[in-house]
């Protein structure tokens, strides 16, 4: 439960950029201040005390505190921690900026939430703060928003099904990019851009990138599964074509760690896996064939260093940018988990939903991020862990998704039917 003498029971940190502007709106929206006490941080007090004008307007909050601070000054993101019982923090990228905010949270044994897609910088705070974080119980959770929490909590509603169900896990879990709209910000494609560069100088970054199993814990990064796929393919599970999906060198990777810290309930030789469903026959052929080759084509370029600066530089949007207020509202996603397991009697398969009617990179992004910080909050979780570098299905599982389905999500699983035989 909170701590009652802390000031805060949520800071929302980098509040004026465009993904924790989106966070303090949803959390200003859905909650009045007798259920939170809610602050905003960042560095510009001209834009922080603006926006908290704005988010006293149509709402029933007379005041938002605002905290100044500066994401490279740890003294400053000390007292932000000791002020709070969790921490949302929108600033990115987390490698350049994040490392500092992970050390004051665990320093103050305050929980932490963020929206990182960066497997390097992962991989760096489950080695370094990993024990400290348990040690002193606070949850560190990393990659909140629509990088992981569909795949991880989709695959955590699929597993508790199979086990309620049928008294086993599934062996295999496959997750499916169904559907969506949306625009990418300025700071997405800078942590792309860090990526990149990180891997071009470092070979530990390059061995992360790898390795299917970089975010399990040391001494337990090997394992069954391959790791992404990067051809087209007929899928095992459903009739049509798929191809490799942006996102499966972060889910994938996730969704293994959530089994390794929970103790390996989905069995050592669980195997997970993330593609884009592309359609039958040729033309889902020649589409798969198209979007792996985009994806293949980017991360060439991205790999050589005068093109990767020329492109961040002249290409990409500035970190702060992002979609309009419009396209946010306008967009939507569904991503579809499919996950297969074998009783004594027969294979089964269990399908899982999970999707909502706003932009998945910024309004449903910032929708669950918020609800990952509420989660904490309250303790609303369904977890062993007290502490820990986490990810949302080890840190708090399907109460997560019972809080997003009461925001609007989608959020479904049941037996699926008429699955062919993998």
């Amino acid at each position: 439960m909170p701590d009652t003498k802390r000031q805060h029971d949520m800071v929302v940190w980098g509040a004026t950029g465009v993904a924790g502007r989106l966070v303090a709106e949803f959390l200003t929206e859905q909650y009045d201040p007798d259920a939170l006490t809610l602050a905003i941080g960042g560095r510009n007090e001209e834009r922080l005390e603006a926006l908290a004008a704005d988010l006293t307007v149509g709402t029933e909050w007379d005041d938002v505190p605002i905290l100044l601070g500066d994401a490279t000054d740890p003294k400053s993101l000390r007292e932000i921690a000791a002020s709070t019982a969790v921490v949302c923090t929108t600033v990115g990228p987390y490698t350049t900026y994040g490392t500092p905010l992970v050390e004051a949270c665990i320093d103050a044994r305050t929980d932490y939430c963020d929206l990182t897609g960066e497997v390097n910088w992962i991989r760096e705070t489950v080695d370094r703060f990993h024990d400290a974080a348990v040690e002193a119980e606070t949850r560190i959770v990393h990659s909140c928003g629509f990088d992981s929490v569909p795949a991880d909590i989709g695959t955590a509603l699929v597993q508790s099904f199979a086990r309620e169900t049928f008294g086993v896990p599934c062996e295999a879990v496959r997750i499916y990019l169904e559907d969506g709209s949306g625009g990418v910000s300025g700071g997405t494609l800078a942590s792309f851009g860090e990526l990149f560069e990180a891997a071009s100088e470092d070979p530990v970054v390059r061995r992360t990138l790898v390795n299917p199993y970089s975010l399990a814990p040391p001494g337990e990064r090997k394992g069954v599964d391959p790791g992404e796929q990067r051809w087209p393919r007929k899928d095992p599970l459903r009739d049509e074509w798929t191809a490799p999906s942006p996102m499966a060198p972060i889910n994938e990777r996730i969704v293994r760690r959530s089994n390794a810290l929970l103790g390996y309930p989905w069995g050592r030789e669980f195997r997970c896996s993330e593609v884009v469903p592309t359609g039958r026959g040729l033309r889902g052929a020649a589409t798969a064939g198209a979007v792996a080759g985009g994806l293949g084509l980017f991360s060439a370029v991205m790999s050589v260093g005068p093109l990767r600066s020329g492109i961040r530089k002249y290409v990409f949007p500035d970190p702060g940018e992002g979609p309009t207020s419009e396209e946010t509202e306008q967009g939507y996603f569904t991503v579809r988990v499919l996950g297969r397991g074998t009783t004594d009697d027969d294979p089964f398969t269990v399908e899982a939903q999970f999707g909502a009617d706003w932009g998945p990179g910024y309004g449903a992004t910032a929708r669950m991020l918020g609800e990952t910080g509420m989660c904490l909050r309250e303790d609303d979780t369904d977890s062993p862990l007290s502490g820990g570098v986490l990810t949302p299905a080890a840190a708090i599982g399907t109460p997560l998704a019972d809080r997003l389905r009461a925001v609007g999500f989608t959020a479904t699983v049941g037996e699926a039917t008429g699955m062919g035989d993998e």
